[in-house]
């Protein structure tokens, strides 16, 4: 059973999600200056309305809605919810993404095909986007949180970095959930076969700057991004959430996407109480949610999955 701050930072995944996704669709593809204003503005290259989250949470809702029918995850459901989604015409979804749901696959197993036959480059961010959810499903199980992480990327995301990437996050989610503190992205990577790697890469991101990880359209810089606006801003308090969301959109390119990847694990962290009320009550978006459903919707998820 979870403890009252468990159950907030719980609510806190998908509320810090769609946060972080909110408050940078307005600048996406820009790179703002020191002096300009971060907020919640809308518009943006799809011309969003303020507080409307994109596909980055619209897709994570693909699977907190699948996980709602529980208890556990069925991947068919998740596959499902994405073609639903797909075919709702959003106006916006990522290059990869698209290559894959445009077959609309009616299977979990037919989507992961598609996904593995397609050419070129296929490490893009979209799967580590969406994967704050699976960490509500498997508070109770952490080798179960991984695999499935890495079996709902696969659905879209044929790619070694990405599934990586996905188990890392969505463990480390999990771990602050419970625990209340970032240790699990480095716990989860001590003891993974990339250790060395990713150890290095997370260097890079706490010691460096975006200049030296710019291209967060791929996976392994987005999620560097993500980290450097975590281990940056001031994380003395609460307010570490807004700060370090405000940090991933001031470094530019996918400004939503690393923002959504960020607020996952800061809203794990520190809890749906700290995501500013008025973001909260701008929140919305497919399909047809709120800010405060989503913490209705995460609550229910973590308490439906942990044991009494």
């Amino acid at each position: 059973m979870l403890d009252d701050g468990q159950l907030d930072r719980a609510a806190g995944v998908l509320l810090g999600t769609a946060a972080g996704d909110a408050l940078g669709a307005g600048y996406e593809f820009t790179r703002p200056g020191p002096q300009q204003e971060i907020d919640m503005i809308g518009g943006g290259a799809f011309d969003w309305a303020p507080g409307e989250w994109t596909d980055d949470t619209s897709m994570a809702l693909a699977i907190a809605l699948a996980a709602d029918d529980g208890p556990g995850l069925e991947l068919d459901a998740v596959a499902a919810g994405f073609v639903r989604w797909y075919d709702s015409g959003p106006p916006d979804i990522g290059v990869q993404t698209g290559r894959v749901l445009s077959a609309r696959p009616a299977s979990a197993l037919a989507m992961q095909q598609q996904a593995m036959s397609l050419d070129g480059r296929t490490g893009g961010n979209g799967s580590l986007m969406r994967t704050a959810p699976v960490a509500l499903v498997y508070l109770d199980d952490a080798a179960e949180c991984v695999r499935m992480a890495g079996a709902i990327g696969l659905l879209t995301h044929h790619d070694q970095q990405a599934v990586e990437a996905c188990k890392i996050w969505s463990y480390a989610i999990r771990h602050a959930v419970l625990a209340g503190n970032f240790d699990g992205v480095r716990e989860y990577v001590a003891s993974s076969d990339s250790a060395a790697c990713w150890n290095l890469l997370l260097d890079q991101a706490e010691n460096g700057a975006p200049a030296h990880f710019p291209n967060n359209g791929w996976v392994v810089h987005a999620l560097q991004t993500a980290w450097w606006a975590i281990t940056t801003a001031d994380a003395s308090g609460p307010e570490h959430l807004p700060l370090a969301l405000e940090l991933c959109v001031r470094a530019g390119g996918d400004t939503d996407t690393t923002a959504a990847i960020a607020g996952g694990l800061l809203g794990a962290r520190w809890g749906a109480s700290a995501v500013p009320a008025r973001w909260r009550a701008m929140l919305h978006g497919y399909p047809g949610l709120t800010g405060d459903d989503l913490v209705a919707l995460a609550a229910r998820i973590a308490e439906a999955n942990t044991t009494a």
